[in-house]
């Protein structure tokens, strides 16, 4: 890993507002149980299926705090990518997403600060319905400029 070079996200200097990114999220059983194993959630409203279909939500729900995940590493690996850091984060999730679902999540910037080193991207997700599921703005502090290209210990990335 450390052979290969290795691009940072964008810095303050190459963000524009109005800049998109888009991807989309396919929850599969294996993701579920992974994250779950992680995190030692038990919640039956997330895996029982006998529990779940006498809830309003009628089958088990995502973790939003999964959601949160597919969020979060499309804004630290895209937009602003590698070497950013999130520091606020507020998001909604009006609607829940089922096992199986299929989400598009679009992230937006809306606001640069340059002195606080800070931009601001909104966030929305759909599933397949077109339903709303993740609504938001997390304030992200993009990647510094190296202050060397030779520095030693970063010499994988450019």
């Amino acid at each position: 890993m450390l052979g290969k070079k290795r691009k940072l996200g964008k810095k303050m200097k190459d963000i524009q507002v109005g800049e998109t990114y888009s991807t989309n999220a396919k929850i599969e059983d294996k993701d579920l149980l992974l994250f779950l194993g992680l995190t030692d959630d038990a919640n039956p409203l997330y895996i029982q299926h006998d529990y779940a279909s006498q809830t309003p939500f009628k089958r088990p729900i995502v973790p939003t705090v999964m959601l949160n995940g597919i969020v979060t590493s499309a804004i630290s690996m895209h937009l602003p990518g590698p070497g950013c850091h999130i520091v606020e984060e507020h998001l909604h999730y009006p609607n829940p997403v089922h096992h199986y679902a299929e989400l598009d999540v679009s992230l937006e910037v809306t606001e640069i600060d340059q002195e606080k080193h800070l931009v601001t991207v909104k966030v929305i997700a759909l599933d397949e319905e077109g339903k709303e599921v993740i609504k938001g703005t997390l304030n992200v502090c993009p990647a510094y400029e190296p202050e060397s290209m030779n520095a030693i210990s970063l010499e994988n990335f450019y």
